[in-house]
């Protein structure tokens, strides 16, 4: 079953998401499991909502290249962890 994941990086950038998405190269090279992706700037910093296969898909993309990138970009990338909140998908539909 796909989850939906909110992510919420206080004090976030949209520099520092800039810099992290290009260096993850996401558009040219998305991660196994992802479904949908999008991102903004919201109260306190910057918000992610994704939908993903499974968890267990989102895991393995935080720490096999999120957190690995996240730290090569030091102060050019999020300060600190993202806040997520897991949901469940009921129904999603692709044009």
């Amino acid at each position: 079953m796909a989850v939906g994941l909110r992510l919420k990086f206080n004090g976030g950038t949209h520099e520092q998401y800039d810099a992290l998405h290009s260096r993850m190269d996401i558009d040219g090279d998305p991660p196994q499991g992802l479904i949908f992706h999008c991102a903004g700037p919201i109260d306190d910093g910057w918000g992610v909502i994704d939908i993903w296969e499974s968890r267990e898909a989102f895991d393995a993309f935080l720490d096999g290249r999120l957190g690995p990138a996240a730290g090569e970009l030091g102060d050019r990338s999020f300060q600190s962890p993202p806040d997520i909140k897991q949901f469940p998908v009921a129904h999603f539909t692709k044009p």
